[in-house]
C-alpha cells in the first residue's frame, strides 16, 4: 500500500496535472510520485482518499489497512487498498479519484471527509460506475437523487442537534448564538433543523457567526470582540476540529472561557477531544460536547483498540493519545462493508470495461457492488452496519461530556425520543433534563448554572419609558419643577420595578424616560428601540403584544364596571323572615309541632278536650306546638315526662325568640346600599352613556366585545373626573380596570361600587423587546416579590392612602343558620324523644320517670326556671310578684 503525495495544486494546472495522470514519465514512477498500475493477479482493489496531514486521515489509514488484514485473515481474499492524500483539497481529490480509477482500477473509492471533496468525486464516480463510500457529514439529502453512486458512511449531522436543542431546554437558556464554518451545507441544512428544535423547546437562535474555514487569529479574536459585545453567552460551535481550536484559544485570551459563558460543541470537534493536546484542552475547560456514540466494549472491540494503538504509536510517535475514535471505526466497518460485497460479485470482475469520454473505463460490475453495499447488513465496531437510501442508518443515542481537566468526563447520554440517562443500558431512567446527569463544570470553574446572558460590560444604563400623564397618578406620578426638569417619579408600579430589580441575582442599572402619549404608542417604542423597557400600569393585551413581550403581571387581571350607589332603608315585604335561613325556619316549626304532639300524646289522658274526632285532636296539637313556645301560663301537666320535655323546650324557645327580635330590629335599622346599575345589558338597552379611559383598550374593548355604541362611550383622561361624572350623571357607569377600580371604590367607598361580572383582560405587566433575555428572570422576581409578601405590603399602602371608613351593607348582615342554634335543637328534640319513649313503652322503668319526677319538685323547678329566664334576659313585669307552682299530684302549673 503507497500512499500519493502531489505538489500543491491550483486552477491554473489543473490541465497540466491531468496530462502528468494520463502520461507519468518514468522518472516520477522510479521516485514513487506515481505508484505503477496493480498487477492483475489481484481480484479486486478498493481507493481511499483522505486528509493524511490531520489525525482524522492518519486513524483512518490505519484502521482500513486494520480492516483489510482482518478481511483477508477470514475470507482468504485480500483486496488491494490504495490510498490516495487529498489535504482537504477537492481538485487534488479529484485528481487522484482519476487516477485509481484508471490506473489502479478500483471497484470503489472511500473517504472524502469534506463535501466539496464529495460533490466533485461523485460526479466521477456516478459517469464511470464506481461506488463512492464518502464520510463527509454535511452531505445534503438530496446528493443521492443526483448521483446515485454515492454513498454516506457517515451519520447526518442534523441529528445531533436534537441533543444540543435538550441540553439548552434543560438549562432554561431562551437565546444561543451559533457559530459555524461557512460551508453551504451547514447553512442549508444544519441551521433551519436547528432553529426547528430550539422553537419546540422555547429557545431561538439568537445571532449566527459564520467564520471562514482558514480564518486568521486576528480575524476571529475580532469575531468574539462582537460576540463579547451581546447579551447572549450561550454559544454552539459547529466546525472542524483545527478551526475550533484556533478559536478557543483566542477566546481564552480575551475571557470568553470565564464564569458566565456557555459552550456547546458538536461531534465534529468532540470526537477528537482525546487527540488535543494539553494547551489546547487548557483553553476549552467547561465545555460541553455532543459525542458520536458507538460500543466500546466486547472482545471484539478491545483487540481492535489494542492493536490500533500499537501501530498508531510505531507510525505516529509525535501523538500524544493513541485511543481509536468514531472515525476509526467507521473507516474499519466501511471497508467491511465493501469487501463483503465484493465477495458476492467475482464472477464479474473479469468483465471488460467500456470506455468513458473521458477516457476513463466504466466498471460493468459496479451496479452490482452499489447494490451488495447498499444490502450490507452486519455487526461492525459502530454496532449495526446497514444503509438506508443510500446512507448509514441515523443515530439516535449520543454521549454527553464535559471538558475537564487533562481531558474530558463522561456525564451520560442523551437518546432521541427519550432523553437524558446516565446510563445506556437505564432504559427506564431516562429524563427530559440534563440535570440528571449531575453537577456539570462549567467555564470559570463555578459549578453554579449560567444564567445564559448578561449585560455587555461597556453598557448604558437601561433606557425605561415611564407613562407621564397616567390614568391613575397612584401608579405612576411624574413630578417637575417650575422649569420643566424631572423631580421625582413614584408610585405604585415604579415601587413594584424597584422591589423586582433587588430580587435579579446580578446588577442592573437604569433610569426612567417619562413619555407623552397614549399607552399603546409607549409600548411601540420599545419595537422601535427608543426605549429598552417599558415600566407603569401597561395592560397586557394582545395587540401590544405584537411589538413587545411582557413579563408576568404583577396585578389581577380585568376590567370591572363601577356605579354609584344609593341608601335604602330595609323595609321590604317578607323581611320578617330574613333574620332565620330558611333551613332554621324549616326545623324550627319541625321542632313544635313534635313537641306539641310528644304533649299531646303524653297528656291527652288527663284531659277530655284532647279527645274527640281526628281533626280535633290534630287542632289541640298543633296549638299545644305554638303556645309552648311562648308561654306555659294556664296550662296543667300531669306527667313528669311532659314537664321535663317542656322546661328543656322552654330554654331553647326563650334563646331563639331573644335571637331573632335582636336581628330583625338590626335589619329594620341599619341602612344599606345598592347600586343603581347591576349588568351590562341594561346599560346597552338603555342607551346609556359609560365612560372608560381614553389612554387604555377599554373604549375598543367595549365597542367591539360588549357591543356598546361607539356614541354612547365617553372617554375620559384623568382619574379626577370619574368622580364628577358618575355623580351627575354624565356617565351611567365607569369600566376601569380591576387595579383602578380598587383604588378607586376605595378612595370613594360611600359613594360608587364595582358591580357586575369582572372580564379577565389585560392585567399590569413590564415590556421588554421581543426575544429579550431579561423577561424569565424579571418575571421569575416579580413571582419572588409576590410571594414574599412585599407585593401585598405595597398594594396595601397604595390603597390605605385613600381608604375611607364605609358602613355595613344590607348584604353583610347574614341570616342565623343551624350552625348557631344546632346543639339546642339536637337537645329538646333527644329529651322529647326520650319522654315519648318512656311514654309508649311503660314496661321499661317505672322507677325512672319516679326519679324524673323528684328532681322536678316545687323548689328544683322555681330555681331552674328563674335561672333559665335570667340567662335569656327575661324580666318579670312586677318584680315583687312571686313565681309559684302549683302542684296537683301529678299536674304543676307555673305561675307569677
Amino acid at each position: 500500500m503507497q500512499i500519493y503525495n502531489e505538489v500543491p495544486s491550483s486552477p491554473l494546472f489543473f490541465i497540466f496535472l491531468v496530462l502528468l495522470l494520463l502520461f507519468p514519465s518514468k522518472a516520477m514512477v522510479d521516485r514513487g510520485e506515481y505508484p505503477p498500475p496493480t498487477p492483475r493477479r489481484f481480484k479486486g482493489s478498493i481507493g481511499a482518499i483522505i486528509d493524511y496531514s490531520s489525525h482524522i486521515g492518519k486513524e483512518e489509514k490505519i484502521a482500513m489497512e486494520m480492516a483489510i488484514e482482518d478481511f483477508y485473515n477470514t475470507t482468504n481474499h485480500r483486496p488491494f487498498l490504495h490510498v490516495r492524500d487529498s489535504r482537504r483539497e477537492p481538485v487534488r481529490a479529484v485528481l487522484a479519484a482519476m487516477d485509481l480509477i484508471n490506473k489502479q482500477q478500483v471497484q470503489a473509492i472511500l473517504g472524502l471527509r469534506t463535501w466539496e471533496e464529495t460533490s466533485l468525486v461523485a460526479d466521477l464516480g456516478n459517469r464511470v460506475h464506481v461506488p463512492i463510500i464518502s464520510f463527509a457529514e454535511a452531505t445534503p439529502p438530496w446528493a443521492s437523487q443526483r448521483w446515485p453512486f454515492l454513498v454516506r458512511a457517515s451519520h447526518s449531522q442534523a441529528a445531533q442537534m436534537g441533543a444540543v436543542a435538550a441540553i439548552v431546554a434543560s438549562w432554561g437558556w431562551r437565546k444561543v448564538t451559533f457559530v459555524y464554518e461557512d460551508i453551504d451545507s451547514i447553512a442549508t441544512n444544519v441551521i433551519p433543523h436547528l432553529a426547528t428544535l430550539l422553537r419546540k423547546e422555547g429557545s431561538e437562535i439568537d445571532h449566527l457567526v459564520a467564520l471562514p474555514p482558514f480564518a486568521s487569529s486576528s480575524s476571529l479574536s475580532q469575531e468574539l470582540v462582537k460576540l463579547q459585545s451581546k447579551q447572549c453567552r450561550v454559544f454552539v460551535l459547529h466546525s472542524s476540529p483545527s478551526l475550533a481550536t484556533r478559536l478557543f484559544i483566542e477566546a481564552n485570551k480575551i475571557e470568553m472561557m470565564a464564569k458566565g459563558y456557555v459552550w456547546i460543541i458538536t461531534d465534529s470537534v468532540t470526537n477528537l477531544v482525546h487527540s488535543f493536546n494539553a494547551s489546547i484542552i487548557s483553553s476549552m475547560q467547561g465545555i460541553v460536547g455532543v459525542k458520536s456514540h458507538f460500543p466500546q466494549t466486547g472482545a471484539r472491540f478491545r483487540d481492535f483498540s489494542d492493536r490500533f494503538r500499537s501501530r498508531f504509536r510505531s507510525d505516529h510517535l509525535v501523538e500524544e493519545n493513541l485511543e481509536p475514535g468514531i472515525f476509526a471505526v467507521q473507516a474499519y466497518d466501511a471497508i467491511w462493508a465493501v469487501a463483503l460485497a465484493m465477495e458476492g460479485r467475482i464472477k464479474v470482475k473479469n468483465t471488460k470495461n467500456s470506455k468513458h469520454q473521458l477516457g476513463l473505463e466504466v466498471s460493468k460490475g459496479g451496479q452490482q457492488l452499489l447494490q451488495g453495499i447498499l444490502h450490507t447488513d452486519f455487526d461492525g465496531l459502530t454496532g449495526k452496519v446497514c444503509f438506508k437510501e443510500w446512507q448509514s442508518a441515523p443515530a439516535h443515542t449520543f454521549q454527553i461530556v464535559n471538558v475537564v481537566g487533562k481531558s474530558y468526563r463522561e456525564l451520560g447520554f442523551w437518546t432521541e425520543g427519550e432523553g437524558f440517562s446516565v446510563s445506556i443500558d437505564d432504559g427506564d431512567s431516562h429524563n427530559t433534563s440534563m440535570r440528571v446527569l449531575g453537577q456539570v463544570f462549567w467555564p470559570g470553574g463555578p459549578w453554579a448554572i449560567p444564567r445564559g446572558w448578561a449585560l455587555p460590560t461597556t453598557a448604558n444604563p437601561l433606557r425605561i419609558g415611564v407613562p407621564a400623564k397616567p390614568a391613575f397618578n397612584q401608579f405612576v406620578n411624574v413630578k417637575y419643577d417650575n422649569v420643566g426638569e424631572i423631580l421625582s417619579i413614584t408610585g405604585f408600579a415604579i415601587d413594584v420595578f424597584n422591589a423586582t430589580v433587588e430580587q435579579l441575582p446580578y446588577h442592573l442599572p437604569y433610569k426612567f424616560i417619562p413619555y407623552e402619549g397614549i399607552y399603546d404608542s409607549l409600548v411601540e417604542q420599545v419595537h422601535l428601540k427608543v426605549f429598552d423597557a417599558v415600566v407603569g400600569d401597561i395592560a397586557i393585551i394582545a395587540k401590544r403584544c405584537q411589538h413587545a413581550e411582557f413579563s408576568h403581571p404583577y396585578t389581577e387581571p380585568g376590567l370591572v364596571m363601577v356605579v354609584t350607589i344609593q341608601s335604602k332603608t330595609s323595609n321590604r315585604r317578607w323581611l320578617f323572615m330574613k333574620p332565620f335561613t330558611k333551613s332554621m325556619w324549616t326545623l324550627t316549626v319541625f321542632t313544635n309541632i313534635y313537641n306539641g304532639f310528644v304533649i299531646w300524646m303524653i297528656e291527652r289522658n288527663h284531659y277530655s278536650q284532647m279527645n274527640g274526632s281526628l281533626r280535633n285532636q290534630i287542632g289541640i296539637m298543633l296549638w299545644l306546638s305554638f303556645t309552648t313556645l311562648f308561654s306555659l301560663q294556664g296550662e296543667r301537666l300531669h306527667s313528669n315526662l311532659s314537664r321535663m320535655a317542656i322546661v328543656v323546650w322552654l330554654f331553647v324557645a326563650l334563646v331563639i325568640t331573644q335571637s331573632y327580635t335582636a336581628s330583625l330590629t338590626s335589619m329594620l335599622t341599619v341602612q344599606r346600599l345598592e347600586p343603581t346599575v347591576t349588568d351590562v345589558e341594561s346599560l346597552r338597552n338603555s342607551n346609556a352613556i359609560v365612560g372608560c379611559s381614553g389612554r387604555s383598550y377599554s373604549a375598543k374593548y367595549l365597542e367591539e366585545v360588549l357591543h356598546f355604541d361607539p356614541n354612547n362611550i365617553k372617554k375620559i383622561y384623568s382619574s379626577k373626573d370619574y368622580p364628577q361624572a358618575l355623580r351627575t350623571g354624565e356617565i351611567a357607569a365607569a369600566f376601569i380596570e380591576s387595579p383602578y377600580a380598587n383604588l378607586f371604590v376605595a378612595k370613594y367607598c360611600r359613594d360608587f361600587a364595582i358591580a357586575g361580572p369582572t372580564y379577565k383582560i389585560g392585567g399590569f405587566g413590564f415590556a421588554f423587546p421581543k426575544g429579550s433575555s431579561m423577561v424569565p428572570d424579571i418575571s421569575e422576581a416579580i413571582l419572588k416579590v409576590s410571594e414574599s409578601g412585599r407585593l401585598r405590603e405595597l398594594e396595601n399602602k397604595m390603597i390605605f392612602s385613600s381608604k375611607c371608613s364605609n358602613v355595613s351593607s344590607y348584604d353583610d348582615q347574614g341570616s342565623l343558620s343551624l350552625q348557631s342554634f344546632g346543639v339546642l335543637f339536637v337537645f329538646t328534640g333527644g329529651i322529647s324523644t326520650i319522654a315519648l319513649a318512656l311514654f309508649v313503652f311503660p314496661m321499661i322503668n317505672w322507677h325512672l320517670k319516679d326519679s324524673i319526677g323528684a328532681i322536678l319538685t316545687y323548689k328544683s323547678m322555681r330555681k331552674l326556671i328563674l335561672v333559665l329566664m335570667k340567662h335569656v334576659g327575661v324580666e318579670r313585669a312586677n318584680p315583687s310578684e312571686e313565681l309559684t307552682i302549683e302542684s296537683h299530684g301529678h299536674g304543676a302549673n307555673v305561675k307569677t
